[in-house]
C-alpha cells in the first residue's frame, strides 16, 4: 500500500465501539456520531490486489480523544472536511500527510449505549440492518 497515493475517504454517519459490561461480562455496544447525525468521513487507505482482483480499504486509527476516550482507547480518524481535498490529492507531498491527519473532528463526537442486537449478524435468518440499531437504550 502506498500512503503517498492510495488515500481515500470512507463516509459514514456513525460507528460502534464496545465495552465490557461489569454486570455480566458481555459486550455493550455504543453508537458514536456527530451532532444531528451529520455525515463525516474517516481517513483511509486503499489497495488493489491483482491476484485476487479485489480492492480493499482500511481506516486510519489514532489514540482516542475526549469524549470517546471515556469508552475506548482507540478510534478511527475522522478528518475535518476542510482537509479532504489535500488528503485525496496524490500530489500532496507525503511529508505533509502527518500534519493533515492532525485535523480531526474528535471533540464534536457524541455517543450513547445501544442494544446488544447490533452484535448479531442476522436475527431470525434476516440481515440485522434496521434503524433501531442506532436508538439509545435506557440504562438502569
Amino acid at each position: 500500500m502506498a500512503p503517498a497515493t492510495n488515500r481515500c475517504l470512507i463516509s459514514a454517519d456513525g460507528y460502534y465501539e464496545w465495552t465490557i459490561s461489569p454486570a455480566d461480562g458481555k459486550k455493550d455496544p455504543w453508537h458514536i456520531f456527530q451532532p444531528d447525525h451529520a455525515p463525516f468521513s474517516f481517513a483511509g487507505l486503499w489497495a488493489y490486489n491483482s491476484n485476487l482482483d479485489v480492492t480493499s480499504c482500511t481506516m486510519i486509527t489514532e489514540p482516542s480523544a475526549a469524549p470517546v476516550n471515556e469508552i475506548h482507547d482507540r478510534q478511527p480518524l475522522i478528518l475535518d472536511p476542510a482537509y479532504y481535498d489535500a488528503w485525496l490529492d496524490p500530489k500532496t507531498p507525503a511529508g505533509d500527510l502527518k500534519e493533515i491527519l492532525r485535523h480531526d473532528i474528535d471533540g464534536q463526537l457524541q455517543f450513547y449505549r445501544v442494544g446488544r442486537e447490533v452484535n448479531a449478524a442476522a436475527i431470525n435468518n434476516q440481515p440485522n440492518d434496521y434503524a433501531g440499531l442506532i436508538e439509545p437504550i435506557k440504562l438502569l
